[in-house]
């Protein structure tokens, strides 16, 4: 079985009428993006309204980074982010190329989000509707029912403060973090996520359901800061949603929309060095030895694989190796995608099927970064909502387990199959009885795959895990601290992981890169 296979439809780039090099007027500062992810692509658009001239240059054979899209025997596999929230973000994105979202993309909304199975059958609807809720809570435990409330006050104050007051900003210098600091200790952020749960409910059922959300940003919550439960008011408050046809689709849409405005995307374009002289970018020499010239440069790849293995050791006084090194970086993960030729349709779009246990599993993952025998499951299932995603008749899922990046010296090579099997066995015990009879279509992806094909430093799948002191002026800056012209984007930057964070990290890029005009007049009083 492959790690990987060819998609059987190549990604095509929309048909342009005049060449980028046409649509700008001499002397147009030129930008290069390194990586076409999410946050790539959002950069891309926002630089090219700001009057940059836009090169995208991604390694792979199609855009996405880790919302790379597979296709096999007819089925459509979403490699990577599936629960699209605060759709705001992408409409800013459109509207800032002159275009309207809902023009080019579908959004679903999901009710429930999803739902969490825990290991006894009992489960959690985690739902957007808060009559819906509260009635789960208290039928778990109705004696959380009062600190179900409290929990939700203080996660809508969470989301005030850490999300709508700072997350589009970057933490540029330590005035931006003393200016920051009131609402972090207004957040009591030294507090993990757990911990705050806790303080509210008691039912572990409860402080379960409300506190894995950090997983989706590749944070252990009995770790993590508190801050980040500002996901639970931030999903209540816009709702989990669905892109019809994948979000693939939305991948799609960016790349339309850089196109459009004169920008130019490239793959199979490899970066293999940020080329710098007198502490200053001047742009990327490739795999295949083309050198592209550049005024800015702007890395969507992990921020440790760009530090350690793009910027030679002389550039890099802040983020040396030894500090490289010695960050605590996000679990990776094992995804199994599978299609079945029949239809389960008593499984909800997404499911959080959870393993016998919690807090242990988590340091075993963290911590000891062993790979344990048990594990705790998402089971995507996009068919519930869109059957475009599979033949007609058939099921798309995939089974993503969060493992140990790869200090845990696991052999994917010799344990990828192994662990495949261990995962069908689950799912067929619990959700899918029988299903493995009726396989259509199977692909891997481990922790070796981040490594190698996406180039995520240790093969962690979100950068450095997002504790307190890894997070805003403490995270990697979106305007790097050792190489000017040389800006973050992306999962690993401010401020942090999720489609929301990687979109808001390019928002974040509007305020350290100028318009074009004024980067033009500032170089040239520069010169």
């Amino acid at each position: 079985m492959n790690a990987f296979r060819t998609p059987e439809d190549r990604w095509q780039l929309p048909p342009s009428s005049q060449p980028p090099s046409e649509r700008h007027p001499p002397g147009t500062p030129h930008a290069v993006i390194i990586g076409s992810g999410f946050g790539g692509l959002a950069s891309a658009v926002r630089l090219s309204a700001k009057g940059w001239r836009v090169t995208v240059l991604e390694k792979l054979d199609a855009p996405g980074g880790r919302a790379y899209v597979h296709h096999q025997n007819g089925h459509v596999f979403d490699a990577g982010p599936t629960i699209i929230t605060v759709p705001f973000l992408f409409e800013e994105l459109w509207a800032l190329a002159g275009q309207k979202l809902s023009n080019d993309i579908e959004l679903k909304s999901l009710d429930p989000f999803y739902r969490i199975r825990f290991n006894d059958g009992d489960h959690f609807n985690y739902s957007g509707d808060p009559d819906k809720q509260r009635a789960e809570v208290r039928r778990i435990s109705p004696g959380d029912a009062a600190g179900y409330e409290r929990f939700m006050a203080e996660a809508d104050r969470c989301y005030q403060l850490g999300f709508e007051a700072l997350g589009a900003q970057a933490f540029d210098t330590v005035g931006d973090l003393i200016k920051a600091s009131p609402a972090i200790f207004k957040m009591r952020g030294w507090r993990s996520l757990h911990q705050m749960v806790a303080s509210h409910l008691k039912h572990p059922k409860l402080r379960t359901a409300m506190s894995l959300q950090s997983l989706l940003i590749g944070g252990n919550p009995f770790s993590v800061t508190c801050i980040y439960s500002l996901i639970n008011a931030l999903e209540r408050q816009w709702g989990v949603h669905w892109a019809v046809g994948g979000t693939g689709q939305l991948v799609q849409g960016l790349v339309k929309l850089l196109t459009g405005q004169g920008g130019q995307l490239r793959c199979r374009a490899e970066v293999r060095r940020i080329e710098i002289s007198n502490g200053r970018t001047e742009g990327v020499t490739l795999a295949s030895g083309e050198f592209v010239p550049a005024d800015i440069v702007v890395s969507n790849a992990d921020t440790a694989w760009t530090y350690r293995h793009l910027v030679e050791p002389q550039h890099r006084r802040h983020w040396t190796d030894r500090r490289i090194d010695n960050g605590r970086y996000s679990m990776s993960l094992f995804v199994w995608y599978f299609g079945t030729n029949r239809q389960y349709n008593d499984v909800p779009h997404h499911t959080m099927l959870l393993g016998p246990r919690y807090k242990e599993l988590l340091k075993d993952i963290f911590k000891r970064h062993k790979l344990a025998e048990d594990f705790s499951l998402y089971l995507h299932r996009p068919t519930a909502t869109d059957a475009s995603m599979a033949p007609e008749g058939h099921d798309t899922f995939y089974a993503l387990a969060p493992v140990s990046h790869l200090d845990s010296g696991t052999d994917w090579r010799a344990q990828a199959e192994p662990m495949r099997r261990a995962v069908a066995e689950v799912l067929e015990r619990t959700l899918l009885p029988g299903f493995q009879k009726h396989i259509s279509a199977s692909l891997i992806t481990t922790p070796q795959d981040f490594h190698d094909r996406l180039l995520s430093f240790k093969g962690a799948a979100f950068g450095l895990e997002p504790l307190l002191l890894q997070s805003a002026w403490f995270r990697p800056h979106n305007r790097s601290e050792d190489v000017e012209c040389l800006y973050m984007v992306g999962a690993s930057t401010h401020p942090g992981a999720g489609v929301p964070g990687v979109l808001m990290s390019a928002k974040a890029l509007d305020s350290v890169v100028p318009h074009a005009n004024q980067f033009v007049a500032r170089s040239a009083r520069h010169a």
